[in-house]
């Protein structure tokens, strides 16, 4: 999944692929011919490290381990093959075995045209299909037969890019951040838990969003948050303007310790959901409606008052507990009112990444739980590099609100992004 950068940079990363990679290649203008030759040599440096993959599956252990006791077999250097792909030949070294029984299924013995069976595969796993649904497909559609093993070897190889985007460099600085969690089931200690992963989703200097990191935990709190906060500082976040979530416990304590600049605001969407809870279908358009003075008033004097006003009113001795939730929250919410309308309407709701959530929902439903923690995470980063891919455009409004950030932030602001 891209880390997406300011526009000062030449080029705008790839899918999955970090930016220092993309840099390697990429030195200046480049003509047809040079984007094209960029794109066969890291097509042959994905196929080899896929065969190298393959290899590692059919010896039972991977380059630089030490061989089992048991194994009788090894690698024994590399081939040249050409194959055809849809850009032209390619010469690729294939990995051999020393006993000569190591038969690739991405490229077959004897097989010249490249199929790509290993993107095949992730692309599916990427989708939320199970092993035994791939296994169905590529044998009925291709009349090959894998191992639930080889898939997940498959898979396992794109650890390495998750890893490195885990660790990839962030922005200085981010005018919003969104936190928000879905719950998955994960074995873990041969026993099925209730987790949670958290996702942040940034809005960067020029309005592009980006997908911070991800992290996964049985518990939250403000030790939790302290590690997530340290992750991004670490990796050159320094400076968060505003940080918008939904009453995730410990945030605040942390955030206030690793960014005590920061503005912490409540999602204002999910207070009126919220709200709309305590009330039957038949009079939540009208609650709704008694509600809205309260967030759309100008200032916080003003939607205290308006709060006040509401609880003293009808629907408020009809649902009391309406008043009461926007009480406990005021103190997270009354940020929100020192700002002008263009950042509110930025700031206004999660939504952003919560669409995000609901589509990975969808894709994790078909599973009963993951393996692991490793099994969980490689499956969100491959969804979301899906999810992210067209990504490209600045959120709505943004033009406008950015410029009511450089007025209230002034130097915070207006010096991360010259």
């Amino acid at each position: 999944m891209p880390s997406k950068t300011s526009k000062k940079g030449p080029v705008a990363p790839l899918p999955g692929i970090p930016k220092e990679i993309i840099d390697q290649f990429v030195n200046g203008p480049m003509t047809a011919e040079a984007v094209n030759a960029a794109s066969m040599a890291f097509k042959k440096a994905l196929i080899e490290r896929a065969l190298g993959a393959e290899l590692s599956h059919h010896l039972g252990y991977p380059p630089g381990a030490e061989k089992p006791a048991d194994a009788d077999n090894h690698r024994n250097g590399a081939s040249g093959k050409t194959i055809l792909t849809d850009e032209g030949p390619l010469r690729i070294d294939v990995p051999r075995d020393r006993h000569g029984r190591f038969a690739p299924i991405l490229i077959p013995k004897h097989e010249r045209r490249f199929t790509g069976f290993d993107d095949k595969i992730i692309a599916m796993y990427a989708r939320g299909m199970t092993m035994r649904e791939i296994q169905g497909f590529l044998l009925e559609q291709y009349g090959t037969e894998v191992s639930p093993e080889f898939i997940s070897t498959v898979t396992d190889a794109v650890m390495a890019e998750v890893t490195a985007w885990q660790a990839r460099p962030l922005e200085s600085m981010y005018p919003v951040v969104f936190f928000d969690a879905l719950r998955v089931k994960i074995r873990e200690d041969a026993v099925v838990k209730n987790k949670a992963i958290y996702l942040a989703l940034g809005i960067l200097p020029d309005g592009t969003r980006d997908i911070l990191g991800l992290w996964i935990e049985g518990t939250e709190g403000a030790k939790f948050w302290m590690k997530v906060f340290n992750d991004l500082k670490t990796r050159g976040c320094n400076d968060i303007l505003i940080a918008v979530t939904d009453g995730l416990k410990g945030m605040g304590e942390a955030l206030a310790i690793a960014y005590p600049a920061t503005t912490l605001q409540t999602c204002i969407v999910h207070l009126i959901r919220n709200s709309l809870d305590y009330a039957g279908w038949k009079v939540r358009k009208a609650l709704a409606a008694a509600i809205k003075p309260i967030y759309t008033a100008p200032s916080a004097q003003a939607a205290e008052a308006e709060l006040e006003a509401f609880a003293q009113g009808a629907w408020g001795q009809r649902f009391p507990t309406v008043a009461a939730s926007w009480r406990r929250a005021w103190s997270k919410v009354i940020p929100f009112f020192a700002f002008p309308p263009e950042v509110r309407r930025v700031i206004y709701t999660t939504n952003a990444i919560e669409s995000v959530n609901a589509r990975l929902r969808k894709i994790i439903k078909t599973r009963g739980h993951f393996s692991s923690d490793e099994a969980a995470t490689k499956l969100i980063w491959l969804a979301l590099r899906n999810i992210t891919a067209d990504w490209g455009r600045a959120a709505n409004h943004w033009k406008t609100a950015m410029n009511q950030f450089a007025i209230f932030y002034e130097e915070r602001f207006t010096g991360a992004v010259a």
